[in-house]
């Protein structure tokens, strides 16, 4: 087992008992935890409705996020993505490995190694990362904008680790059509 990085520290206020990593409010829970909160929402408004919703929410954070962190360590286009997939991966959420990422292009594809819903829910033959995909198309979309390009993106996840013969989880950002809005 290795020791928490010192880039990542955790801050704990003696006196509120609040965590902050990165200037950021932080919630400490066992995987287990999030998982069946999250798998209970999902049975009860259904995968589609609760991946939307996730989608949307986590659109949002991770163009804050990016923007948040671009802006105190002066950072700028492919350092903030790949900044924002390693406190993704030091997280305890998987690794995250960018594998291609054209700005001009509005592209990107990120692989999803030891996924904390794979682990804690195994084979069960459908995607169970969707939560992260949204993630990528806020990064994507912030750093576009900080650039000054009014190209926006969309992201699906294309496989989890918890698909039959899969070993990793797939996503894929891209432009988002003129249709979609």
């Amino acid at each position: 087992m290795t020791k928490m990085a010192p880039e990542l520290p955790i801050e704990v206020d003696s006196e509120t008992g609040v965590w902050t990593t990165d200037a950021l409010p932080m919630l400490y829970v066992p995987r287990h935890f999030f998982i069946n909160n999250h798998v209970a929402v999902e049975q009860a408004l259904g995968i589609e409705n609760y991946a939307e919703i996730l989608y949307q929410a986590g659109y949002k954070s991770a163009w804050h996020w990016c923007e948040k962190e671009a802006e105190l360590h002066g950072l700028e286009g492919e350092s903030v993505f790949e900044h924002y997939m390693t406190r993704l991966s030091q997280r305890g959420w998987g690794l995250f490995i960018t594998e291609d990422i054209d700005l001009d292009a509005g592209t990107a594809q990120v692989r999803l190694e030891h996924s904390a819903f794979v682990y804690q829910q195994g084979k069960v033959g459908h995607k169970v990362d969707y939560m992260f995909t949204g993630w990528f198309a806020g990064a994507m979309d912030q750093i576009l904008g900080a650039r000054g390009s009014a190209l926006r993106t969309v992201a699906e996840q294309i496989q989890s680790a918890a698909e039959p013969g899969c070993d990793v989880g797939r996503f894929q950002v891209s432009p988002r059509s003129q249709s979609a809005g």
